[in-house]
């Protein structure tokens, strides 16, 4: 497993990340079961976030199933995510340190590695955001801060009130879904759909200022409409070149998914929402495999990408 140090952190992350966004059913047996073969795959990044399960249910499984002692709290990062209400999004000040306060204490923990603002809310007013963060820090509470599908300019903005480095950004990407990426190949092409930059360049503007990108759904077609790896009927030629690669580097196409992110070289982390073992297993042997540009290129546009 790629470990690496995020820049504007001291963290030493895995460039893969288990997501525990669907484990509010899950029995704690099954949810230890799941986080040891996170562990035992090397990683040791954790993704939660306030809405998950609902009004902090998965979090609140995960801190019944899961027991730190000091030395194992310190061996792991736990990052989770505000903003998310019913109906409505929330970074007001009294939110976002109230939400806080019950995540930590739900997970069972005195402070979280990582802190995001999920979603853009419209509303936002950046110095409340800034009197949150510097509350949170100061607590000892929080002690890295970034935000989940923002914008350039959304950053930016908040960048002028808040102190702390805004280190994250985590954005849907896969293979199939990538227009932050193919945009950009695409620049310029005034006929081509996909030309359009959908995200104000979010890629390139992260790897400017050293902001570490954070890929959910790394296996979705689209947005939230199903896995693309086995289905042939609408990605044949793609799931012909995930086996080929996958048995040339000898592992299986779920690992080629997360090889083909985690090669770009922005040095984008990889966001797991299985709650299966074999599949978190499989997904993490893709961190240690350097997909060449020719293999990466043919995933690309055997997805559907154009090179013009």
């Amino acid at each position: 497993m790629k470990t690496f140090t995020p820049p504007q952190t001291t963290l030493d992350a895995s460039n893969v990340i288990l997501g525990l966004m669907r484990i509010r059913d899950m029995d704690d047996q099954a949810i230890r079961a799941l986080v040891g073969a996170a562990r035992d795959a090397g990683i040791n990044f954790f993704d939660h976030a306030d809405v998950y399960g609902g009004d902090h249910g998965c979090e609140r499984r995960f801190g019944d199933a899961i027991t730190f002692t000091p030395s194992d709290r310190e061996s792991v990062i736990i990052q989770s995510k505000v903003g998310i209400r019913s109906g409505f999004w929330d970074f007001s000040k009294e939110h976002i340190l109230d939400s806080v306060d019950k995540t930590l204490a739900a997970l069972r923990i005195d402070y979280l590695d990582i802190l995001l603002l999920h979603r853009p809310d419209a509303l936002v007013e950046p110095d409340d955001v800034a009197a949150a963060f510097d509350s949170l820090q100061s607590s000892g509470k929080v002690r890295n801060f970034g935000v989940s599908n923002q914008t350039p300019g959304q950053v930016e903005l908040l960048k002028r009130s808040v102190r702390q480095p805004l280190a994250f950004n985590q954005v849907q990407l896969s293979i199939t879904h990538a227009p932050l990426i193919a945009a950009g190949v695409s620049a310029n092409m005034a006929a081509l759909d996909q030309s359009i930059d959908r995200d104000n360049g979010i890629l390139d503007y992260s790897r400017l200022n050293d902001i570490t990108l954070q890929a959910w759904s790394p296996f979705q077609k689209g947005f939230f409409d199903g896995v693309f790896i086995e289905d042939r009927e609408n990605f044949g030629p793609l799931n012909d070149a995930l086996d080929e690669i996958a048995s040339a580097h000898g592992v299986t196409p779920t690992g080629i998914a997360v090889a083909w992110i985690t090669r770009h070289p922005a040095n984008m982390q990889v966001v797991l929402g299985t709650t299966k073992p074999e599949r978190v297993a499989e997904s993490a042997a893709g961190s240690d495999i350097q997909l060449s540009r020719e293999e990466w290129y043919r995933l690309f546009t055997t997805a559907g990408h154009v090179l013009p």
